[in-house]
């Protein structure tokens, strides 16, 4: 099994920045890629931004030029770095990682528990 541990949510006022991290931990063959995926009240979950483990990255047009998602592989850790925050951003942000658990196990998802992020004056 794999757990994802996120930190660094939080309240911040329009224009601000924050960084999440998320680390992730338990029995790991490879991971093949971690992102970070939001959900606002009553929407549904979307896709924020995506990095593999060769640092190729995806990023929602909403976020592009204002977040940056980067990995740590050593430390099985992904950051996402958000400037210029709208309160539109407010949602919480879940981690994702696409792992194995051992060689022959097929990739599944992981999920993390949920971070806050509210941006608001």
């Amino acid at each position: 099994q794999v757990q994802l541990v996120e930190s660094g949510g939080g309240l911040v006022q329009p224009g601000g920045s924050l960084r999440l991290s998320c680390a992730a931990s338990g029995t790991i063959f490879s991971i093949n890629a971690m992102g970070w995926y939001r959900q606002a009240p009553g929407k549904e979950r979307e896709l924020v931004a995506i990095i593999t483990s060769g640092s190729s990255t995806y990023y929602a047009d909403s976020v592009k030029g204002r977040f940056t998602i980067s990995i740590d592989n050593a430390k099985n850790t992904v950051y996402l770095q958000m400037n210029s925050l709208k309160p539109e951003d407010t949602a919480v942000y879940y981690c994702n990682a696409k792992a194995r658990s051992s060689r022959f196990a097929p990739v599944y998802d992981y999920w993390g528990q949920g971070t806050q992020v509210t941006v608001s004056s």
